[in-house]
């Protein structure tokens, strides 16, 4: 399975925000849109990540968000990968660096942004579509004859 997979059912929506945008009102589009991350662009350039993992983080070093911007708090090198990325390949990324969203790039094109919930779903779905294959197979095995004796 590939990033592609989850990006077609899920859909491509995407939530950005710029880095000198204020963190409030950052917070207020994540709160707005029911989302946990917004990709932060530049000049049509991925330049960071806002998950709430960095908003919490400025809020409890600071007593609030003040007049902060995003780019104070964004993580300036998120992880990424591209739609034919493989799904054991972004589990393994997403666990070693704890990272909950991760954004697509496909040659330096946003397609979307997945999530660690996506992949998984994805796992989990893959699993009972294989789990009702192989009951499916099991339940049709064709009968052996019990007087069939097996010789030696």
């Amino acid at each position: 399975m590939k990033v592609t997979d989850i990006l077609r059912v899920k859909g491509n929506t995407t939530y950005t925000v710029s880095p000198d945008q204020l963190l409030a009102d950052a917070m207020k589009s994540m709160s707005e849109f029911d989302v946990g991350s917004l990709v932060v662009m530049e000049h049509g350039d991925l330049v960071g990540m806002l998950t709430f993992r960095e908003v919490i983080n400025a809020v409890v070093a600071n007593g609030g968000v003040g007049t902060r911007h995003v780019r104070s708090v964004m993580d300036d090198a998120p992880l990424t990968c591209t739609p034919e990325t493989n799904l054991d390949e972004v589990r393994r990324m997403m666990l070693l660096r704890h990272a909950r969203y991760m954004p697509v790039l496909d040659h330096g094109t946003l397609m979307g942004v997945i999530s660690f919930y996506d992949v998984a779903k994805s796992v989990v779905d893959a699993q009972d579509f294989e789990n009702r294959m192989l009951k499916a197979y099991i339940k049709d095995w064709p009968e052996e004859d019990a007087t069939a004796r097996p010789t030696a």
